[in-house]
């Protein structure tokens, strides 16, 4: 079990292992775009990772792939569709302004 820390609200989740960060917001009710259903396809899903990266699956290539192709991508940048908990760490992500209806 990790602590998800969803900025810029400050709101803190229990994560269990296994389970993907965009499963674990939505099952938060904490809205976050994603127009292909978690595919890699669509990119809305995008979200920083401030703390925790470690306690986070590995980027994969189609998550990476997608990721070229998204403007203002950073090293802490993630599609939430595609990164799972390991529950190694606990964690702290930023939804995008832009995406997240803030």
């Amino acid at each position: 079990m990790s602590t998800l820390t969803i900025m810029p609200s400050g709101k803190t989740i229990e994560v269990a292992e296994g389970t993907t960060l965009l499963a674990a917001l939505l099952g938060a009710e904490i809205e976050i775009p994603h127009k292909c259903e978690g595919q890699a396809k669509c990119g809305s899903c995008h979200i920083f990772v401030q703390e925790g990266r470690k306690g986070l699956s590995k980027i994969a290539r189609t998550e990476n792939e997608k990721l070229d192709a998204i403007v203002g991508v950073s090293s802490k940048s993630r599609l939430a569709c595609q990164t799972t908990v390991l529950g190694t760490e606990n964690i702290k992500i930023e939804l995008l302004g832009f995406g997240s209806g803030l």
